[in-house]
């Protein structure tokens, strides 16, 4: 894409234009926050397969595509994403899938958090970071994993604009110009660049009194200024969070490497960090605050009915993804990853199939679905967090089968990928490699077992799996005992530092 055909087509005069043509004046890292259960768009979304990582119906993934939207600006000198530490290998692997020649070698920087805390000290977290590492002058970008945007050249405009902004000491948010009297978005009243005021969710009455005036914005909760701004401004609004957050810093473990950094923060003094979000603690109290207006396709997803828009009705308005055969239906969106669906007779629901978990639902009705995953969670159902594929550091299991004393999987490991040394009190194993090659460590042997050759791994055995080729290693294993839960499990040595 021509970014500097985009940046010369913004609305500022020629010594501007000349100045942003060439790139950004500072350092600019996109920030990307990756967090959220995303719990109204179950079944597809778990806990640990939240929302940011659905795949769209071109194969990419929300959070795909805002690292992508964020690397090719001009002048980034790095990307900084804030993630639980459950999923920070899925996160790598995501943004290796698409990194491409083009941004292969682009610094991908980590904070981890232990659990979530809201996006005031997420934010406090990456503008401490960037400050240290790149000066207080270095330009966070902030932008949401889960939200999608389809207008590349406006959003580019847009952060120009954002970024001329933020080198005159500003707080900047983005607004985007509605479209229709939403509810389920706050709003930022405005004149041009200023804002009026921050406004919470209307009523619909409100909402179109709103969409009327030509002067309200919907608040898309992105955000666009220098660290040493945003640091200021905490200290003097929310000085608690700031200076619990720089004390978490300081006592985080931390690795780094030639293009990565990554900060676990520290469970006991995050736990100290007040939760609260960027909008209350900061933005709502600061007289420093600047908004860009803007359309650029954007949409928060989130609801089903969101999700059905980005796919073409039929003639009848059905939306369509997967195998489904229809008769007589009408007004609806269906999506199934695996098997045929059925439907008949019906008009105006929502059905989506996954190979756990079924969810029909009346479109109408589709944001309480986050009252079923409500319920899933306080049950501890584990359709509430898991997929029947379950990512890890060194690849994927799928649980196949399962029933009164055994489970079979198959397991897949990525090149290079190594499980933990661990032992199980309770279950047996048996592995049956069906292509590739596996080292095993099993008790005291340690042996390699090709394609078609099997092992059988007692129960209070050591044990380790290893893929020590250049193709995924793929296994079947079948086990056997009273107890088949994955919380089964001694680990005595793990790459993956778990």
């Amino acid at each position: 894409m021509d970014f500097l055909l985009i940046l010369r087509v913004t609305q500022y005069n020629r010594a501007d234009e000349h100045q942003y043509a060439c790139g950004y004046p500072m350092k600019l890292i996109p920030t990307i926050l990756c967090g959220g259960a995303g719990s109204r768009l179950w079944p597809v979304s778990r806990e640990l397969h939240p929302k940011p990582f659905i795949r769209l119906a071109d194969g990419q993934s929300l959070l795909q595509k805002a690292w992508l939207r964020g690397v090719t600006l001009p002048n980034v000198a790095e990307t900084l994403t804030v993630t639980n530490r459950e999923l920070v290998f899925k996160t790598e692997d995501e943004y290796r899938e698409i990194a491409g020649d083009h941004h292969r070698n682009l610094a991908n920087s980590f904070i981890l958090e232990p659990f979530g805390r809201n996006t005031a000290p997420a934010i406090a977290a990456a503008a401490l970071h960037v400050a240290a590492s790149h000066g207080k002058d270095a330009i966070l970008l902030v932008l949401a994993a889960d939200h999608l945007i389809t207008d590349q050249p406006a959003f580019a405009q847009a952060v120009a604009q954002a970024v001329q902004l933020a080198t005159q000491k500003k707080l900047v948010t983005f607004g985007i110009k509605p479209s229709s009297a939403e509810t389920g978005y706050g709003y930022i009243e405005a004149d041009g660049n200023s804002v009026v005021r921050f406004v919470e969710k209307p009523s619909l009455e409100t909402a179109r009194q709103y969409l009327a005036s030509g002067n309200f914005l919907w608040n898309s909760g992105m955000f666009c200024f220098t660290a040493g701004t945003m640091l200021a401004e905490m200290q003097l609004y929310c000085p608690e969070i700031l200076d619990q957050t720089r004390t978490c810093l300081e006592q985080s473990r931390r690795a780094e490497g030639k293009s990565y950094t990554q900060i676990e923060l520290d469970p006991e003094s995050f736990s100290r960090v007040p939760d609260d979000s960027i909008d209350y603690a900061v933005m709502e109290k600061s007289g420093n605050v600047a908004v860009v207006p803007c359309s650029i396709g954007w949409s928060d997803i989130g609801s089903w009915n969101a999700v059905g828009e980005l796919t073409p009705p039929d003639a009848h308005g059905n939306r369509i993804a997967g195998e489904v055969m229809l008769h007589d239906v009408s007004n609806c969106y269906i999506q199934s990853s695996q098997r045929i669906v059925g439907a008949l007779g019906i008009d105006g629901l929502v059905v989506i199939d996954t190979p756990d978990a079924l969810l029909v639902a009346d479109r109408n009705r589709v944001q309480d679905v986050k009252l079923l995953y409500a319920h899933l969670k306080a049950e501890g159902h584990e359709t509430y967090k898991l997929h029947t594929t379950v990512h890890r550091p060194w690849g994927t299991y799928t649980v196949l089968e399962e029933g009164p004393r055994f489970k079979i999987k198959r397991i897949v490991v990525k090149p290079g990928g190594r499980l933990s040394l661990q032992m199980h009190h309770h279950r047996s194993e048996h592995w049956v490699v069906v292509s590739g090659m596996a080292r095993v460590v099993n008790g005291e042997q340690e042996l390699f077992i090709n394609t078609d050759e099997s092992t059988y791994i007692p129960a209070g055995h050591k044990h380790r799996l290893e893929n020590p080729g250049v193709v995924d290693l793929v296994m079947i294993e079948v086990q056997s005992g009273e107890y088949l839960g994955e919380d089964d499990i001694v680990r005595f040595e793990d790459i993956y530092g778990r």
